[in-house]
């Protein structure tokens, strides 16, 4: 059987404006197995060239496969574009059994079957080894109801269709038994950092920390890792046999055990090959490791993002970041002691801002002092705890393709959307603009790291001036709606805080839900 895995392009700013992309590291982990198990697998990454949705349907029907997955690690913003590009497929090709995978199908499947045809069978959790599963009963022709971590529409057998959900599949316990698919990409393709050869990688997966606005922590279930050492040498190999010059962490906390990312950092620097590292972490783990910075350093890490999320304690406390202030700023000042580059995301939009609250924002941020600031917007998952506490907050962006944390999406109690914009956009200049800021940007002893920061502040311009210039042009739609909007729940329906945990060690009953006639 012919497998082609589809990247659909994102809408977001962020995918479109930058001239760099980097491969679909989910897609690329589905594959591996898929070859391995003797499948005839393609990929087209239609988000690299930003391909219309037409010549992605020509380009699926040149080829012929005979199963479709499609997923994108932007899940809920990519979820409208894979819903249409679906039903485009089978209108072309309706023998095609078209399969969707990733964090968002993952938790609303039953919605998405009883509601979107051109979708055949969700993947829900991790897809390595379901995948392999799913094509080898596909071939065979075997029930689906024997697989775990699928739903699929089934006919019962008084002729009537139900939405049937099979028990949730075990997490991977060894990650490094499922290998990437790196030969379904063309490494020359794919670059960042201003034009380095650049790959998505995952040391780990999963996070023990309960921040309750993460869409991911529970997608994982818990913190696993793979071998440290099968990865240094693994990115080794890509760089002498690809040319690979920049490695980007997909984990959510890479550093979660100390000992094992020391093994790692150690094993990279005896390989001794020239790459870039890139990725995020808590800032406690960096206060942590204090004293083996110098190791980070030696590897490769150039940079890594740390969530600040915000100024306020009780703001903290809320969303249960786990954090301090004090350590906040420690470790970007032990970052920069050591050559390492900080990012810090810092988010607004929680109910209760008034301008007196982003003012202090503003001055936290600038005490602080890191080299890069990422700032977003709070935007709900159903299956987050968060998403209970703000159900009830009028939801002023209707467009799910704009949930990518750079558009607000709901509505604050004591501002309107055109004065949390003018924050939000002032704020970034005032912080890219500092002094300090610009000397790094100008004058940076560092080659290395004046590229950088040259690099992010050039992408971070044309970003700036694009969010401006598409907000002037829904201002206005986005006060009524804060006027006289649906609120959250009105808008996608009660909380899923029960299927926050997607893997599971047991297997539970299979569930059924009947379809309406239509």
């Amino acid at each position: 059987m012919k497998v082609l895995l589809i990247n659909p392009p994102h809408t977001a700013i962020g995918s479109r404006i930058p001239d760099d992309h980097l491969p679909p590291l989910g897609l690329l982990c589905i594959g591996g197995p898929l070859l391995d198990a003797g499948f005839n697998v393609e990929l087209l990454d239609a988000d690299l060239g930003n391909l219309p949705l037409a010549q992605i349907v020509d380009d699926t029907a040149r080829r012929q496969p005979d199963v479709v997955m499609l997923g994108h690690s932007g899940s809920s913003s990519a979820h409208a574009t894979v819903v249409t590009l679906c039903d485009a497929l089978k209108q072309r090709l309706p023998q095609v059994i078209t399969v969707y995978g990733g964090v968002h199908p993952t938790y609303h499947w039953d919605e998405i079957l009883a509601g979107c045809p051109g979708i055949d069978v969700i993947v829900r959790g991790e897809g390595e080894q379901t995948a392999v599963d799913l094509m080898q009963a596909l071939r065979e022709q075997r029930d689906l109801r024997a697989l775990r971590g699928v739903a699929f529409r089934a006919t019962r057998p008084d002729g009537t269709a139900e939405v049937v959900d099979t028990p949730a599949a075990a997490m991977l316990r060894c990650l490094d038994d499922y290998r990437v698919g790196w030969e379904l990409i063309d490494h020359a393709r794919y670059t960042y950092w201003g034009g380095k050869r650049a790959v998505v990688v995952q040391f780990s997966r999963g996070c023990p920390y309960l921040c309750n606005y993460c869409g991911q922590r529970g997608f994982w279930t818990q913190w696993r890792h793979r071998d440290p050492v099968k990865l240094a040498r693994e990115i080794a190999r890509l760089h002498r046999e690809h040319g690979v010059e920049l490695i980007n962490f997909a984990d959510e906390l890479p550093t979660g055990s100390r000992k094992l990312w020391r093994a790692f950092l150690e094993a990279l620097i005896e390989e001794n090959v020239p790459v870039l590292l890139v990725g995020s972490t808590r800032a406690g783990d960096i206060v942590r490791d204090a004293d083996i910075l110098h190791l980070y350093r030696r590897a490769g890490v150039i940079r890594f993002l740390l969530g600040i999320e915000s100024y306020s304690e009780s703001t903290l406390a809320h969303i249960r970041k786990g954090g301090s202030m004090h350590e906040d700023q420690q470790a970007i000042q032990l970052l920069r002691r050591h050559g390492i580059l900080s990012m810090a995301t810092y988010v607004v939009g929680f109910e209760e801002e008034r301008d007196r609250d982003l003012w202090r924002s503003l001055r936290h941020l600038l005490r602080y002092d890191p080299d890069q600031i990422q700032l977003l917007y709070v935007t709900p998952h159903r299956w987050t705890p968060f998403y209970k506490t703000a159900a009830h907050r009028p939801v002023i962006q209707l467009d799910t393709r704009r949930w990518d944390y750079k558009h607000q999406v709901l509505a604050t109690r004591h501002m309107p959307p055109w004065r949390l914009f003018l924050w939000f956009k002032s704020m970034e200049l005032i912080l890219q603009l500092r002094p300090r800021a610009l000397y790094r940007l100008l004058l940076h002893p560092d080659p290395v790291q004046r590229q950088s920061m040259r690099w992010y502040s050039e992408m971070g311009r044309r970003v700036w001036l694009r969010e401006v210039a598409e907000f002037i042009f829904t201002t206005k739609t986005m006060t009524n709606l804060q006027r006289r909007g649906p609120t959250l729940q009105e808008f996608l329906g009660p909380s899923l805080e029960d299927r926050e945990y997607a893997l599971s060690k047991a297997a539970p009953a299979r569930r059924t839900i009947p379809l309406k006639a239509a």
